[in-house]
């Protein structure tokens, strides 16, 4: 049984606890609110670059002309995948459910005979796979230094994967990260940005479609497109793993401080129980001193 002491000092550190994890959660919401609406802004943008770039390509698919990133290096042996996880802990299972995803599909790919290759942005992500994937990892993308992730960030990350697909390192790269929902809710993501997917076109519908001439032609147009295309999917990548990061934080510490206050009534009752136990057997020894006399 502790000490009256001991229970002391302990709901006096399970109070200090609640006051940081109370804390945390009220700046996790007011950077939610900033982490949000930038990842709600960029899902119309990048969902009409990637109606434009799939209007083009549906026409180019399958020509011999058609950009190399949009048909790809004839093979499917060697493939890279990006994990995007956050660089700090505390926000309950949000880097856990990413390197899931990627692990499940690396070990799938590897189960295949095909040769897999991770990049990983975000600290807590290579902690994580590193631990069984560790022979796979070959670069990290460090944004400790990143208060706030802007296009160039994005853009970098894109240079990298672009100069490794010029080169022959892979056939097929797949980006990881957390599409946004809600506060308790976000989706692990997996989404291939090399080659291009092309998504089949209903020849029906196509048939009734106005028809455009373009200058330049198709392909000259997807050769400059299809970079700022992969830029802008990785881009938007990165602002929905921040909000949901910002979400996942903001759910964990509030839950958090709820059991930090439900662990100080606990403690309470049992510190005021053994008080009242040490002064009954206080008075009692009183009473029987007295009756001894």
């Amino acid at each position: 049984m502790p000490s009256l002491k001991d229970l002391k000092n302990r709901i006096n550190s399970v109070k200090s606890t609640r006051k940081i994890t109370k804390a945390m959660q009220m700046v996790a919401a007011a950077k939610l609110r900033r982490a949000q609406e930038a990842a709600e802004a960029a899902r119309p943008y990048a969902e009409r670059m990637a109606a434009v770039v799939n209007g083009l390509a549906a026409s180019v698919a399958g020509s011999e002309s058609a950009p190399r990133l949009l048909a790809g290096t004839g093979a499917d042996q060697v493939h890279l995948l990006v994990v995007m996880t956050a660089e700090r802990g505390l926000c309950g299972g949000f880097n856990s459910s990413i390197v899931k995803l990627a692990r499940v599909h690396a070990n799938a790919l590897l189960k295949q005979g095909k040769t897999v290759k991770i990049i990983t942005v975000g600290k807590k992500g290579r902690e994580q796979l590193r631990r069984d994937l560790g022979d796979h990892l070959i670069a990290h993308v460090d944004l400790t230094e990143v208060k706030r992730v802007g296009y160039a960030d994005a853009r970098g990350i894109t240079d990298d994967l672009l100069a490794r697909f010029d080169a022959g390192e892979f056939d097929v790269a797949t980006i990881f990260y957390n599409r946004f929902q809600s506060v308790i809710s976000q989706i692990p993501t997996a989404q291939q940005v090399v080659p291009a997917v092309v998504p089949e076109v209903d020849e029906s519908a196509a048939g009734g479609a106005s028809l455009y001439e373009y200058e330049p032609s198709e392909e000259a147009i997807l050769e400059d497109l299809l970079p700022r295309s992969v830029a802008t999917q990785i881009f938007a990548a990165l602002l929905e793993n921040g909000a949901s990061e910002q979400g996942a934080r903001m759910s964990a510490m509030d839950n958090a401080t709820r059991n930090a206050g439900d662990m100080i009534d606990r403690l309470t009752i049992v510190y005021n129980r053994s008080r009242q136990a040490a002064i009954t057997k206080e008075l009692i020894e009183i009473i029987s001193g007295a009756e001894a006399l």
